[in-house]
């Protein structure tokens, strides 16, 4: 039996494992990541697939913290297999763990230290009255890594796009270079198009990331109006990632990659906010909370990325011997 705590942060999935799972092997949270993807990716596929999830469920799963300080640690798991940062996750587990005691609750803002494989990233609970509410985040350091490259895709001819970290490396790109435009387009067009460019680039464009290799590798695109979120009119994006998964929240990783770059070509400062809206309307608060210096010397900032979580339900999951299909498929 594997149990799990359903939730959502603007209407992305957050199904956290509360239990069931097997003991998983001490070291760090990349070893532990390597671990579940070799030898309970089973597991995986029954939480997150048909007939108990969807091509677009979403999950977490608690494992012993490495990191010093470290109040819990966390996998993030999907379609395809396991991101290294999820912030829409970590808005859910911040408000998570204040309510499941993990930490000490604290009025006004209670803080969870939250070991991901990217690092430690930092929640903000606000608390009043002893419930949590909205939740904010400082994820480890973004950095831009590439500014108005070009590349020709083949269908949609010379795309211009940004590649930038947070958490997770993502290509930015305005949707309407692939001819397609909030409000109007199909969400099929907007995942074709980026695709496209995830693809083109995971064959054309290498990374590396300065502190780990299993960090280093495309996630996915994000597509947007091509805003910038000021004077309080949120810019909307779409962000494609894993096995075209379709984040239904703004992204937080990915809005912490998209300040990034904004910082970088000079579009927003230290202390300044910015609004970010899903394709299902909702929004998270993104502003750049102080600049760094990457372990290689490159200049990069902290983001702060602000939302808020709900719970779905509880249940609990089994596995009947001679189900093959309760084994896990998808159908898209």
């Amino acid at each position: 039996m594997l149990t799990v705590t359903d939730m959502h942060t603007g209407g992305e999935p957050v199904r956290i494992v509360t239990g069931g799972y097997p003991p998983i092997p001490k070291g760090t949270i990349l070893e532990k990541r390597a671990f579940v993807r070799d030898h309970l990716d089973h597991l995986r596929r029954m939480l997150m697939f048909e007939p108990r999830g969807h091509y677009d469920m979403y999950g977490v799963l608690p494992v012993e913290p490495d990191l010093p300080g470290a109040d819990l640690a966390v996998l993030f798991m999907h379609n395809e297999g396991y991101s290294t940062m999820c912030g829409h996750a970590v808005i859910a587990l911040g408000r998570y763990a204040v309510d499941q005691g993990i930490v000490g609750l604290v009025e006004p803002v209670t803080t969870v230290n939250i070991e991901c494989p990217c690092g430690m990233v930092v929640a903000s609970v606000e608390v009043e009255n002893g419930k949590a509410g909205a939740v904010s985040f400082e994820s480890v350091p973004a950095f831009a890594v590439a500014l108005q490259q070009r590349v020709e895709l083949p269908g949609f001819g010379e795309i211009g796009f940004d590649i930038a970290y947070g958490g997770a490396f993502y290509a930015l790109a305005d949707c309407r270079q692939f001819g397609v435009e909030f409000r109007s387009s199909r969400v099929r067009d907007f995942v074709d198009a980026a695709s496209a460019l995830t693809n083109k680039l995971k064959a054309e464009f290498p990374l590396a990331h300065p502190d780990h290799a299993d960090l280093a590798f495309l996630y996915g695109t994000i597509l947007t109006d091509s805003g910038n979120g000021a004077d309080g009119v949120a810019t909307r994006n779409v962000c494609v990632f894993a096995e075209e998964e379709v984040d239904r929240s703004p992204t937080g990783s990915g809005v912490t990659a998209r300040l990034a770059a904004m910082h970088a070509r000079g579009a927003i400062g230290p202390g300044e906010t910015r609004f970010f809206e899903s394709i299902v309307g909702s929004q998270f608060s993104g502003s750049v909370a102080r600049t760094v210096t990457l372990s290689d010397g490159r200049p990069g900032i902290v983001a702060r990325v602000g939302g808020r979580a709900y719970y779905t339900g509880k249940a609990e999951y089994i596995l009947e011997d001679d189900d093959e299909l309760g084994r896990g498929f998808l159908v898209r």
